[in-house]
């Protein structure tokens, strides 16, 4: 496990969430590009699940580090990761990790790394680091906009809240006294994928900016009066649609049960449904592909602007409302509109889609979504250099 020792070693620890390990792996393999030698830390099942991942290519510059929790009751191993979690194991889960933290120390103890990056929500990563005299550098994988409005709303300052993602970054170092360094968009790596085939040979027989694809994430469950509101509002836009519908561990159902009698039928090759899980970012590249209906998690987020498809914002929970609030604001999607109780309404559901991908209306929403997407991947190269470059200098301060 030891580093070459001309290398800086960078032990880092995300959240046990996918929208978390998969932000830190793709800065993980940005970072060994520039010579850094990184060991990633996670428990055993998140690990499996993004090996395939860590290529030859980065065989000798990332490893990956078994993190174990404790044992508690209703807790498994295979539960600890929020993929598949049942809702009310998340504080369980919570507290899991953060009794992990003897192991995590002893981890730090045995590698010795230059430099710790770690997620929000761990505090007790800090104080180990500071222990040892490592240096330690959060990684919130959120927006910025999002960072400095909770931390803007708990101190009840009466400064002006600012208006987009580069006035936050510096509002946010204002709030926070700290330097703040924009990482860019940290997308996973399109390579083809063996379940892709199928999708993208279905894919090619649709138009151009014909298909909208929908997904609420790894951890959002849709209940049953959801899916049959996103089911009818589909319907209803009659736009081709890949839909990723995923149930709890444990409490799965048959799509078919899950959703109206004879839809199937009646959407025929219109729309294809999948469980569980699908590559997006391969299905978001795809030429067909014209919208997303989203959850508007930050990485989904990423994702669409990387490529250029305008978001139709459906927000569920914790940063995805402030998330839809910036994609009307910068003009890159439309938000669907709720009933006053928050409850889906598929005819919104279906007017934001059609607005979208079919509508004159939508012209500059898909415009600014192209546009956007060419800005971010030319300062992608700029900002990792930058992120680089303030590492070496925090290692060499130690």
């Amino acid at each position: 496990m030891e580093a070459k020792k001309h290398t800086i070693s960078v032990l880092m620890l995300p959240w046990l969430a996918h929208g978390h390990i998969n932000p830190f792996l793709e800065l993980a393999k940005k970072l060994a590009s520039k010579n850094f030698h990184i060991y990633l830390c996670s428990t055993p099942v998140n690990l499996n699940s993004i090996k395939k991942r860590v290529r030859e290519k980065y065989s000798q510059s990332i490893e990956l580090i078994e993190l174990h929790l404790p044992s508690l009751p209703d807790l498994p191993p295979h539960h600890h990761t929020t993929n598949g979690l049942p809702p009310h194991l998340m504080n369980t889960l919570k507290t899991a990790f953060e009794l992990a933290s003897p192991n995590f120390s002893k981890i730090l103890q045995t590698l010795q790394p230059d430099l710790v990056i770690h997620d929000y929500n761990q505090p007790w990563v800090t104080d180990s680091a500071s222990s040892m005299n490592i240096p330690a550098v959060q990684f919130p994988t959120f927006s910025a906009t999002v960072v400095a409005l909770a931390i803007h709303m708990s101190e009840n300052t009466k400064e002006k809240f600012p208006d987009f993602e580069g006035k936050y970054i510096d509002y946010l170092s204002n709030l926070t006294s700290k330097k703040i360094v924009p990482v860019g968009s940290l997308v996973q790596e399109s390579k083809d994928q063996d379940d892709y085939e199928e999708i993208a040979q279905w894919l090619d027989k649709k138009d151009k900016s014909s298909t909208v694809f929908v997904s609420f994430g790894s951890e959002y469950f849709l209940s049953k009066e959801e899916i049959l509101a996103v089911a009818q509002g589909l319907e209803l836009s009659k736009v081709n649609f890949i839909w990723v519908i995923r149930f709890p561990q444990g409490e799965r159902l048959n799509i078919r049960d899950a959703l109206p009698e004879g839809y199937l039928e009646r959407v025929g090759e219109r729309g294809m449904i999948m469980e569980g899980w699908a590559p997006q970012a391969l299905i978001l590249q795809h030429p067909s592909i014209g919208g997303f209906v989203s959850h508007c998690g930050w990485s989904s987020f990423m994702e669409s602007m990387k490529f250029g498809v305008p978001i139709i914002a459906m927000p569920m929970h914790i940063d995805q409302p402030m998330n839809a609030r910036l994609v009307e604001y910068i003009g890159v999607g439309v938000e669907a509109a709720k009933e006053e109780d928050g409850k889906l309404q598929s005819e919104e559901i279906a007017k934001a889609i059609r607005e979208v991908l079919v509508e004159e209306s939508g012209e500059a929403v898909r415009k600014k979504a192209k546009e956007l997407s060419e800005k971010m991947n030319a300062k992608e190269n700029e900002e990792i250099d930058g992120v680089a470059e303030e590492l070496v200098a925090l290692c060499s301060n130690k």
